[in-house]
């Protein structure tokens, strides 16, 4: 009896080891089974963040009218700043009153000009030099209504003082800023030679007698 009683516990000893292998077995294969599921989902998850990151980063680079002036003294850094005019308001020199920054504005607000194409930008320049009928004008010009000291004349001095070369650099950076061109090559306005230049693209055909208005 006692050896029955023996086997009978052996054999339920066996059955519930197989039960419970078979289940542990179970739940392994469908934990991987579950994993294996979500991967696919999170790799596609994880390729679209990296598609939206590459869309973002390719995007054209918006820049704001009044924070342009920076972007081109990068480009040249030789440039003439003109900004240690004093303030109306904080009668402090206004340091962010640059010459570019009233080139700018007076391009964009006065002439109502659109700032990414060089043509316009060679017209505002052969503005300063007097090449054009448009000559400056004192009471609108950008600046005089916010420093204590008009600066157009210097203005017009500082850029007449600049060679054809020169002046061709100050127009290409400006373009480039404006439309979002990633080239960084620096050009020196200082000296009478660039290091490098970048095209612009889509830009208006010359027209004759575009020359003469850059004339040194």
């Amino acid at each position: 009896m006692v050896k029955k009683l023996k086997l009978a516990l052996s054999f339920l000893l066996v059955t519930l080891s197989v039960a419970v292998f078979t289940l542990l077995s179970w739940v392994l294969e469908s934990g991987e089974l579950s994993l294996s599921a979500l991967e696919p989902s999170r790799m596609a998850n994880l390729q679209a963040a990296e598609t939206q990151k590459i869309a973002q980063q390719s995007e054209p680079r918006q820049i704001r009218v009044q924070d342009a002036w920076k972007f081109v003294y990068e480009k040249l850094p030789d440039l003439p700043t003109e900004n240690n005019y004093v303030s109306k308001e904080t009668g402090k020199v206004d340091p962010n009153n640059t010459l570019v920054a009233r080139l700018i504005r007076y391009h964009v607000f006065v002439k109502g000009r659109p700032p990414n194409f060089r043509f316009d930008w060679k017209l505002s320049l052969a503005d300063y030099l007097g090449a054009t009928p448009d000559y400056l004008v004192e009471s609108v010009y950008p600046g005089g209504d916010l420093l204590r000291e008009n600066p157009m004349e210097r203005d017009r001095a500082v850029i007449q003082s600049l060679n054809r070369v020169q002046r061709d650099a100050l127009v290409q950076a400006l373009v480039d800023v404006f439309t979002g061109n990633s080239g960084n090559a620096r050009t020196p306005v200082a000296g009478g030679e660039t290091e490098g230049r970048s095209n612009s693209p889509s830009n208006p055909q010359p027209q004759p007698g575009d020359a003469k208005l850059l004339m040194p």
